[in-house]
């Protein structure tokens, strides 16, 4: 499958990746929703990734590039990602870093994982998991900003880990389901349009 075949495939299936941006285009509905709220114990952890879109995206293309990488990354890069965002979490309860610098972080990391499912880049394992580390960090980071006003904090911060678990599952499900058809370029489509959304983040990021 060459780039000329994605592009191709990606004009075919415009309506595809306009739903998906609309759908992308809610998390300030999402977040103001889960951070505006009362903040409880694993269900309010559980649900801050599932509803804050940004969140969402990067986790889901971390199990779709992981299937797209095959091998060990399959289980490297959703082990890692939980892993290294609890570091972030304990990083962000001393607010060390402004909030556009986080935001723009998290921006580009949807951004670059969906280029590299987009293009079909087959990292080395070392550079894969650098990267998802130093992403991970970022989407850790306003977790742990959040936890301790939680009424139970060990309980939020396991719901969001289990959370993230599950969506980089579904990634992964995702890219094994969608692997052949059309010769892959389904999960490039795909991986186009998260690339999308991280720019439109990246954007409001940089302006806001």
């Amino acid at each position: 499958m060459t780039i000329r075949d994605t592009i191709m495939a990606l004009r075919k299936d415009r309506l595809f990746l306009l739903g998906l941006l609309v759908s992308a285009g809610f998390p300030q509905l999402a977040q103001a929703h889960v951070l505006g709220g009362p903040m409880g114990g694993f269900g309010s952890g559980f649900e801050h990734p599932l509803l804050g879109a940004d969140h969402f995206l990067a986790m889901l293309a971390v199990g779709l590039w992981g299937a797209q990488l095959g091998g060990r990354s399959v289980w490297t890069l959703p082990a890692t990602f939980p892993l290294i965002m609890c570091v972030g979490g304990v990083i962000g309860m001393f607010s060390l870093l402004p909030d556009w610098c986080v935001a723009v972080g998290i921006a580009i990391s949807v951004l670059s994982l969906g280029l590299a499912i987009a293009f079909a880049w087959r990292a080395p394992e070392w550079a894969s998991l650098a990267i998802i580390t130093f992403f991970a960090l970022f989407h850790g980071y306003p977790h742990g900003q959040i936890a301790p006003s939680a009424a139970d904090p060990a309980a939020y911060t396991v719901g969001f880990v289990v959370a993230t678990g599950m969506i980089h599952i579904f990634g992964i499900a995702i890219g094994y389901g969608l692997a052949r058809l059309k010769g892959g370029a389904v999960v490039r489509l795909l991986g186009a349009a998260i690339g999308a959304a991280g720019l439109y983040y990246l954007a409001a990021a940089l302006m806001g």
